[in-house]
């Protein structure tokens, strides 16, 4: 009887445990699968990490994209504006075969000493007049170059002068004293010369030698100057007009010319060292046609890169834009409209104070500040007495 007792006990417990299984079963199928799928919750949300980087990324590519063309394209805005300086209308038919040259890579340097003592014995008594009022705008602007004080102030540099007084009476105060601002500004002046076929003879001999003088004496005073030339390579058209023709010579063409513009002194060498360079204004076949405008654009982008804080360009000419090869083919007032943009730019835009002086010519229907003179012999007169009032006019009003 026991061993039957027993012998159910033991299936009654076989029995009770798998029960106890099959209840706990869907327990642990319930835990199987809520871990999986917060497994593959937890995958699925790593996968999509990586994504979600990927999406911000490629915003970012695009977003640094869109930056670098807008910032590209309002570079391009602002070149344009300069480049036009507010003629859209103006252009070039090609600029491949134009040069800014310096003086002394067109010439050898013999030919170009030759000139020089050409240029001296031409103006020997021209250069005597020259120098006496060349003389009297040095001490004009050294004069505003000195240095001065005030004295007897509250505040500033201790005045050793005036220690003897309290070391004599201890009641008294010690005197101080500051250096006055100097009114002069570090400046540039930049002489821009017409070398057109029309300047040939005496007035570009007199043009030459001011330029020469003026550089001379206003090294003297730290004042940087620069003398320019503008011309072309050929007459009447030259590579730029041949390219044209060969294209089948499209109307309104623009500027049909190779510009050749000059450096005859560049701002930073001595005058010393460029003396040379100022005598090939003389030499022959140099001087052609004049293309003004485009010549004023460079001369003030040259100008325009410079540190000075005051920066003077003359222009010395003795006509109206004049390249045959353009003309003939654009409307009869194509050059001298783009100069008179190119001057309205520079006048209402930038800080350059203009200044220009027609031989034989009147310039004051291109040029705010103009002066026409009738003999080239006033030339330096009428050269430096218009930069002595510059230099010394007072309560200047600055652009911006």
């Amino acid at each position: 009887m026991d061993i039957i007792e027993n012998i159910e006990n033991e299936k009654k417990n076989e029995e009770d445990k798998n029960q106890k299984g099959n209840e706990n079963k869907p327990q642990e199928n319930d835990q199987k699968s809520k871990e999986k799928r917060e497994e593959n919750q937890e995958i699925t949300v790593e996968a999509g990490v990586p994504e979600v980087e990927n999406f911000s990324n490629e915003i970012d590519d695009e977003t640094e994209a869109l930056e670098i063309e807008d910032s590209s394209s309002s570079t391009d805005k602002r070149r344009g504006k300069i480049n036009n300086f507010g003629d859209k209308k103006y252009k070039a038919f090609t600029e491949e075969f134009d040069e800014v040259a310096k003086a002394e890579n067109l010439e050898n340097e013999d030919e170009l000493i030759r000139l020089r003592k050409n240029l001296d014995q031409q103006l020997l008594q021209l250069k005597s007049f020259i120098s006496k009022l060349a003389n009297k705008l040095q001490r004009k602007l050294l004069a505003k170059q000195n240095r001065s004080w005030d004295f007897d102030l509250e505040e500033g540099l201790l005045d050793t002068s005036k220690l003897t007084r309290v070391i004599m009476d201890p009641f008294n105060s010690l005197s101080f004293k500051k250096e006055k601002d100097v009114e002069f500004k570090d400046t540039l002046v930049t002489i821009l010369i017409d070398n057109s076929g029309s300047m040939r003879g005496k007035p570009i001999s007199v043009a030459a030698i001011c330029a020469d003088i003026l550089s001379r004496t206003l090294e003297k005073c730290n004042v940087k100057v620069e003398i320019l030339g503008f011309t072309t390579k050929h007459w009447k058209g030259g590579s730029a007009r041949e390219m044209w023709m060969k294209n089948g010579k499209p109307s309104n063409p623009g500027r049909l010319n190779d510009l050749r513009h000059i450096v005859y002194k560049s701002a930073d060498n001595p005058w010393r060292q460029s003396k040379n360079n100022i005598g090939l204004m003389l030499k022959e076949g140099l001087l052609k046609e004049n293309i003004d405008g485009e010549s004023l654009k460079w001369a003030f982008t040259k100008m325009s890169k410079r540190k000075e804080e005051r920066k003077i360009l003359m222009v010395i000419s003795d006509g109206a834009p004049v390249d045959d090869s353009t003309l003939s083919s654009n409307s009869s007032d194509y050059l001298e409209t783009n100069l008179k943009n190119v001057v309205k730019w520079i006048e209402n835009n930038s800080s350059v104070e203009l200044l220009a002086i027609g031989i034989g010519h009147d310039v004051t229907r291109y040029y705010k500040k103009a002066v026409k003179i009738t003999d080239v012999q006033d030339l330096g007169d009428v050269m430096i007495n218009q930069l002595t009032d510059l230099f010394t006019e007072k309560n200047k009003k600055s652009l911006h």
